[in-house]
């Protein structure tokens, strides 16, 4: 297994992966420059051995207005969570056709299906994300590599601390809806499955997106509203 983040979280991240699949390579790339893709993927290819199985989930998050939100933060978002994604995904795909075997799983978001206000680029990004795993999906059809879109509500990480969100409903009670184990759990069961997608992992969140293309876009957006927003002081 191989994993990789920019952060100084790989190296825990790896003493807890040891014990569960044995050999663990950390690579230190920052995924949000296509320099930082292809260095992943070079280090990927030296180890000799061939990709069954990848999870494409580097992302990050900004919260707040967007009148208000500082540019280039955005921009590194856009990067990371769609750019760099794309430019992952031509390796594995080209890859995994040519070996004729593999999976691949997105890491979008409930909030991709959502009208996001305060987090408006986010889900944006998230969307990008969704379709694409989705249309991708459909043109391997007739091969043997699927595409499985993972779509989180709130989750109990460091996600929104690093959004700058932790003052509100959702950054600081709501994200305790899903724990990431679970959300893991049922996404690698998804993708196993060859499923499309799937929402995970609390039951708010499954409700939520079942109902996302009936409920109307001003409902959507004051829901996210109350729940993105600042607490008051």
């Amino acid at each position: 297994m191989a994993i990789c983040s920019a952060g100084a979280r790989l190296v825990d991240a790896t003493e807890k992966l040891k014990p569960l699949s044995g050999r663990v390579t950390e690579i230190q790339a920052d995924l949000a420059t296509r320099e930082g893709v292809q260095q992943l993927w070079d280090e990927v290819l030296s180890l000799g051995r061939p990709v069954d199985i990848a999870c494409i989930n580097a992302g990050v998050g900004v919260g707040s207005l967007f009148a208000e939100t500082d540019l280039d933060a955005e921009l590194n978002m856009v990067y990371l969570n769609c750019a760099g994604t794309v430019q992952l995904a031509k390796y594995l795909v080209q890859h995994m056709l040519a070996r004729k075997a593999g999976r691949i799983l997105f890491t979008s978001s409930i909030a991709a299906e959502m009208v996001a206000p305060r987090e408006a680029v986010y889900a944006a990004t998230k969307a990008f994300g969704l379709s694409f795993g989705h249309s991708l999906r459909y043109e391997l059809r007739d091969t043997e590599v699927s595409v499985t879109a993972l779509q989180p509500g709130p989750t109990d990480t460091d996600f929104f601390h690093r959004a700058g969100m932790d003052n509100t409903e959702v950054g600081s009670t709501g994200k305790t809806e899903s724990q990431p184990d679970d959300v893991a759990h049922q996404g690698i069961e998804a993708l196993l499955a060859g499923k499309d997608h799937v929402y995970a992992a609390s039951a708010k969140t499954k409700v939520e997106g079942m109902l996302a293309n009936v409920t109307p876009g001003g409902v959507k957006g004051a829901m996210h509203e109350k729940t993105a927003r600042p607490k008051a002081s």
